[in-house]
């Protein structure tokens, strides 16, 4: 039997930084109000000539070099984005290959906002242990600039735009091989996180009415209340189900949307301190980016070795939610 290793881990930001300070003279806030209930200081903004395929091109570079596989042995390309070159076709997984010089390689695109790179991992897994492909390069890539509200304070502080991008490939070796993805979806919240136009679902008059409510819009009460709950229940039933403890675990990567959620989680989890990821100040939150650019952070840091146990969670629009147990399977050189 095939089993599917995470073999390695790539990311890119834009180089332009937008503070909290840049974000006082855009809306009524602060430096302190925005840390006080996010942890961001800062976050990463693609120049208007850098498409969300650019910044996955770049990361997918970094972890195809890493992985020792070579591009012409990827036979599929996945991309996690909810702000894609194009909304309808193509797909950036297909302009990303392109870029990379990928040829003849499945590619597609998925949308699970915030949850997405989970997702993606669990269809690279599904994939390689099926015995359908064997060496497969999911990304998360945002521009999350392009669909943000400048004037609305309540989502403008929140995110930023990156991108991070992982290889994950057949082995026949179980101790290498990533042990669970979890992942679900309750559309009864979908309200919650949204950008309400702009699709089929919702007709619009006018392009002024198009392009005002295609910006993300978000209920952050209700979202933090759901999002707490919904992931400290699944990352205990992913350990569970596994009969892992949380001592077990080396790396918890969870989402990077607020620090408050990601303490109020840990904590539920019994966490220490060493074992939490934390990127949240300094990139905000990403979406379905934020999960492979906290793992590349400790990867550069020299803090992730291999055979470490890692837990991925996740919650967004959808509303998503998923977990993932991934050990850190390099190929031996």
């Amino acid at each position: 039997m095939a089993y599917a290793a995470f073999r390695s881990i790539g990311a890119y930001v834009p180089e332009k930084i937008l503070t909290n300070e840049d974000l006082t003279k855009m809306v009524d806030t602060s430096d302190e109000w925005i840390t006080k209930r996010t942890g961001i200081k800062e976050r990463h903004i693609a120049a208007d000539s850098e498409f969300t395929s650019d910044l996955g091109t770049k990361a997918a570079e970094k972890a195809l070099e890493r992985s020792g596989i070579s591009k012409d042995e990827i036979d599929m390309v996945v991309c996690a984005t909810i702000s894609p070159d194009y909304f309808c076709m193509p797909s950036t997984a297909t302009i990303i290959a392109t870029k990379l010089g990928i040829k003849n390689a499945t590619a597609f695109d998925i949308s699970a906002a915030c949850t997405g790179f989970v997702y993606i991992l669990s269809i690279a897994k599904a994939f390689i242990e099926a015995g359908m492909k064997k060496n497969i390069l999911i990304i998360g890539a945002e521009k999350l600039s392009a669909i943000t509200d400048y004037t609305d304070r309540g989502t403008c502080i929140l995110f930023g735009d990156g991108a991070g991008a992982a290889v994950i490939s057949a082995t026949e070796n179980k101790e290498e091989a990533i042990i669970d993805v979890h992942t679900g979806a309750d559309g009864e919240y979908a309200d919650l996180l949204m950008t309400p136009n702009g699709g089929s679902g919702s007709a619009h008059d006018s392009l002024d009415q198009e392009a005002s409510s295609c910006f993300m819009q978000m209920k952050g009460n209700e979202t933090f209340k759901v999002a707490v709950r919904t992931l400290t229940n699944d990352v205990k039933e992913i350990l569970a189900d596994n009969n892992i403890a949380s001592d077990d675990v080396v790396h918890f990567v969870p989402h990077q949307a607020n620090y408050r959620i990601i303490k109020a989680v840990g904590d539920a989890l019994k966490m220490k301190d060493e074992q939490v990821v934390l990127t949240v100040a300094k990139y905000g939150n990403t979406s379905g980016a934020s999960i492979p650019m906290a793992i590349n952070d400790i990867y550069e840091e020299g803090k992730l070795k291999a055979g470490e146990l890692m837990l991925l969670d996740a919650f967004g629009g959808g509303l998503t939610w998923g977990s993932a147990l991934v050990p850190f399977s390099p190929l031996k050189k």
